[in-house]
């Protein structure tokens, strides 16, 4: 899954370690491609520089799932497409009905395997599918594209895609400092929670939804946008340091990060626990793993890590209607 926001809180936290503060730095840039065929990733020059030679991520720009073509490229080397039922059958590529498509399917799947062995220049598959979607039904859409790979010699995506309109981005990283925060009360070992004594993991889950969205926690009669309030037992922390990374941000990224986060506590802090909350595109084609994901009213997938000071943690995921269950 490739994720479009990142965010931590850190309670009694009101500066940032050095260590962190180069992790987020160290998110990297990504890439946007206008215009880019979808054949062009199906090009063997393009696989052998790239999908064979690290963890290559792409996925189709202001697309909307459930009323867009879209593509997806995941890291290992799976092409998918998610197509309407004319462009399916224009295509004459094998794939399945979409799961929420409904009675009368009109969407299809397409799965192509890049690092197949069958999938070579000269074999009957490849010169099948270049045909589909080169001439048969040329597709072509704008791409975000990311490449992660530990050597640092060979090409590029931005000299390989010179020729194209290609432009580099950077994740946009915001900090803030929330005062006189009201925290739940948490116990690694209590996910129900206790009575008069810790909040449950689905407490901690709604409130820390509210925090991200900034959402008063004051409970105020005159408050006409929410009556929401933070859950008991609870405590004020005068200090939480919140960051939030929005962009195509990578999977490698996110364990560097957490890896970090859990390295927090190597040293004695006031912060009983802190948490990483990730959200995936809401209009990828696929959310865990290869699962399809659909959008239905909102196409979440997230998932919530909470790593308390003894390296306990919980870790939740949340998917929304049209999803498979996470792993």
């Amino acid at each position: 899954m490739v994720l479009a926001h990142v965010s931590f809180l850190i309670p009694e936290c009101g500066l940032l370690p050095e260590v962190l503060k180069s992790t987020i730095a160290d998110v990297g840039e990504y890439y946007l491609v206008r215009n880019l065929p979808v054949h062009e990733l199906v090009a063997h020059d393009f696989i052998d520089a790239f999908v064979k030679k690290g963890s290559c991520y792409a996925l189709t720009y202001k697309t909307k799932i459930d009323q867009d073509n879209t593509a997806a490229l995941l890291p290992n080397g799976n092409l998918i497409l998610s197509v309407d039922k004319d462009t399916y059958e224009e295509l004459g590529l094998q794939g399945r009905p979409s799961k929420y498509s409904g009675k009368k399917v009109m969407r299809y799947i397409i799965t192509i395997d890049l690092t197949d062995c069958g999938f070579h220049p000269d074999s009957k598959k490849h010169k099948r599918v270049l045909w589909a979607l080169k001439e048969k039904k040329p597709l072509e859409f704008d791409f975000l594209l990311a490449w992660y790979n530990t050597d640092t010699e060979g090409s590029t995506l931005m000299s390989y895609f010179s020729k194209n309109q290609i432009e580099a981005l950077k994740p946009k990283i915001t900090f803030s400092t929330l005062k006189n925060l009201q925290c739940p009360l948490l116990q690694s070992n209590e996910l129900h929670g206790k009575p008069e004594e810790s909040c449950s993991t689905e407490e901690l889950f709604e409130w820390l939804g509210a925090v991200l969205n900034q959402v008063s926690l004051d409970n105020k009669s005159s408050s006409f946008l929410s009556t929401y309030c933070c859950p008991q037992p609870n405590t004020i922390v005068e200090k939480a340091f919140l960051c939030t990374i929005t962009g195509f941000i990578i999977p490698e990224k996110i364990i560097q990060l957490l890896e970090q986060l859990c390295c927090y506590f190597g040293e004695p802090k006031l912060a009983y626990w802190l948490t990483l909350t990730v959200h995936g595109f809401a209009d990828s084609p696929v959310s865990w793993r290869e699962n399809e994901h659909g959008f239905h009213k909102g196409g979440e997938n997230l998932y919530n890590f909470v790593i308390f000071r003894n390296l306990d943690y919980w870790l939740q995921m949340a998917v929304g209607t049209n999803d498979d269950c996470p792993p």
